[in-house]
Formats: C-alpha cells, sequence, structure tokens
C-alpha cells in the first residue's frame, strides 16, 4: 500500500493507494497503515489533480478509481453518498431511507464515520434533520468548508 500527502489551504490529506485503486482519503494521519510506504503514485497523482480542481469548483464528480471494503450496511449507504449531486446535502434520515432502513438514522452514521474516502465519497453532504452540520471525519469547520464550495459553485459548468 502507497500513501502520500497531500496539503492545501484546508489542511493535510492523507491519500492511500493500492494496485492502482485509491483506498482511503483522509485527514487523520492514523488511518496510515504502518506497513504502508510513501511514494507518489500515478493514481495518487490523479487523486491530487482531481482534488485540486475540485477545490477550485471545477470539478463536480470524482472519476478517479477507487475501492472501498465494509459491511454490507456500510457499502450502501456510502453507494446512496456516491448519488447526492454536487452541491446539494440529504440528511441522515433520507439516507436511511434511500438504503431501505428508515429507522437506521443512528446506524447511517455511523456507516459515516467509517468512509474511508472523504470528499471522493461525499459524506460532507449529510446533515442533520435539522439542517444542522453534525459529524464529520475532518471536523464541522472542513465540513462546512465544503458545503460553501459547492453551494458557490453547484451552478457552473
Amino acid at each position: 500500500m502507497n500513501y502520500y500527502i497531500y496539503e492545501n489551504y484546508l489542511g493535510k490529506f492523507y491519500i492511500l493507494e493500492m494496485d492502482g485503486f485509491i483506498t482511503g482519503l483522509s485527514t487523520d494521519e492514523k488511518d496510515i497503515p504502518s506497513d504502508s510506504k510513501e511514494y507518489l503514485s500515478e493514481p495518487i497523482k490523479d487523486c491530487i489533480a482531481e482534488l485540486e480542481m475540485y477545490f477550485k469548483g471545477e470539478l463536480k464528480r470524482f472519476t478517479v478509481p477507487i475501492v472501498y471494503n465494509g459491511t454490507k450496511f456500510q457499502e450502501s449507504v456510502w453507494n446512496a453518498l456516491l448519488n447526492i449531486p454536487y452541491g446539494e446535502t440529504r440528511s441522515y434520515q433520507e439516507v436511511a431511507e434511500e438504503v431501505g432502513s428508515e429507522k437506521a438514522v443512528r446506524a447511517v452514521g455511523g456507516a459515516n464515520n467509517k468512509n474511508p474516502l472523504m470528499i471522493l465519497i461525499p459524506c460532507h453532504r449529510v446533515i442533520g434533520k435539522d439542517g444542522s452540520l453534525v459529524g464529520f471525519g475532518g471536523g464541522l469547520e472542513l465540513k462546512s468548508e465544503l458545503l460553501n464550495l459547492e453551494s458557490l459553485n453547484k451552478g457552473e459548468k
């Protein structure tokens, strides 16, 4: 497994790659496996290029190859998150309903918390039922920044 530390105006991001797939994007250094090596692979370069375009408001949907493993429920939530359009939000309740488990609001929150690919799988687009910003692995300040970025750029092509 390879990793690389990408820094921009929002902070440090740890990108993980294995066998040509991005397997992790996090703001927590603890997410780097101890047996991985720092290496700027082509898939990581592609991920950085897309992240830079995203942060400039020029990219609405990521195309870098990703792979993720979780429970069946977690993966259903992560797949649902991929369908939330750029610049829009959904409540935890709405995501629970979309995955066919309307009473599993807390479990949706737990799946969001375990999302290995923040931003690429846009868990920042999930908010409280009352519209409040709650729960984000990168911190609520980063969540707010990402939502503001998307709000400002959602109408542009």
